[in-house]
């Protein structure tokens, strides 16, 4: 007979698995026993269960190292996974700046992720853009065709059907999109330039991404032309205009800092919080494609937020045309 526990963590009731070890049981930690008796679920997603107190043994909340044996009496309330609760709805604050039949095209504020991944399970881009437009229910990661990391603010284009979606995909693939970037950095760079270096993951540091020795490189290329250079503190530091031939992970951090020029804020590639820079001084700022119905080109342009903003104001400017507009 299944018990009921009321987890007030939960949204309500969840039904028990109750499970009495046999007589001729061999003794052995709650974990992997459980890992027998329930396999297709991972030890880890086990283990959580139990740190979390939805695994009881006689009645109480058992340990990871708790041994059970013949006769013991243990009770699971399974829980869904991270993933099984990524795709649904949340109310998440994003401006829609243009929209059709087809796509929307949305700002995105820093600190905002764009899709549910390990460590973000909920509150991204994704599960606002269900709440918003539930359609986008009925196309593959809710009409996402490309993203921004985390920290980087700015423009994207999302499809609204799965036409619409193959259609700006493909435009991707072929490097017709547009995406331009503004980016604070370190350092005096000036004129203009192109970075073509393949990137992957850093064999060090699995978190970054780098063209030194990468695993699994994939070409990348990156245009680059400096707005202007000025100083903090007596530190130089430059404003620089990016524009995205590929679109690879950490593309413009990676391929800037290559450079010896890192992004302002961007501490996993060198960069420091300069001027009270809290992240990675990024904007997409610039955002162009073809409307699959209409075959006319769509161009749009955003300010960088106000964070960025206040950045620009603390530099001190050798020169006029600063590049934030």
């Amino acid at each position: 007979m299944s018990h009921t526990k009321l987890d007030l963590q939960d949204p309500g009731p969840v039904e028990s698995l109750p499970f009495v070890l046999p007589a001729d049981a061999v003794p052995d930690r709650l974990d992997k026993v459980l890992a027998r008796l329930i396999p297709e679920h991972s030890r880890s997603r086990l283990q959580a269960w139990i740190e979390a107190g939805h695994v009881w043994v006689a009645g109480r909340p058992g340990r990871i190292r708790t041994r059970v044996g013949p006769g013991d009496c243990i009770q699971v309330w399974p829980q869904a996974a991270p993933e099984d609760l990524a795709y649904v709805p949340e109310d998440i604050a994003f401006e829609v700046v243009a929209e059709s039949p087809d796509w929307l095209v949305i700002d995105k504020p820093a600190g905002l992720v764009t899709h549910p991944g390990a460590g973000n399970w909920q509150g991204t881009l994704l599960n606002g853009l269900l709440f918003r437009y539930p359609a986008l229910a009925q196309v593959a990661r809710a009409g996402i065709v490309h993203r921004l990391d985390k920290d980087t603010s700015g423009l994207m284009v999302v499809a609204r059907n799965e036409t619409a979606q193959t259609h700006l995909v493909r435009q991707l693939q072929a490097r017709t999109v547009h995406r331009e970037y503004c980016a604070l950095v370190h350092g005096r760079l000036a004129g203009s330039g192109r970075v073509q270096a393949a990137i992957g993951r850093d064999p060090r540091v699995p978190v970054r991404m780098s063209v030194i020795r990468p695993v699994a490189p994939r070409p990348a290329l990156t245009a680059y032309r400096a707005l202007a250079q000025g100083t903090i503190g007596g530190e130089a530091v430059s404003h620089v205009q990016c524009r995205l031939e590929t679109g690879r992970t950490h593309q413009i951090r990676v391929h800037l800092a290559s450079l010896q020029h890192p992004l302002l804020g961007d501490i996993l590639y060198g960069g420091r919080p300069l001027a009270g820079a809290r992240r990675q001084m990024l904007h997409a700022r610039a955002l162009g494609f073809i409307d699959p119905r209409t075959g006319v080109e769509q161009i749009f342009c955003r300010l960088p937020p106000e964070d960025y903003q206040q950045v620009c104001a603390a530099i001190e400017w050798q020169e006029q045309g600063r590049g934030t507009d």
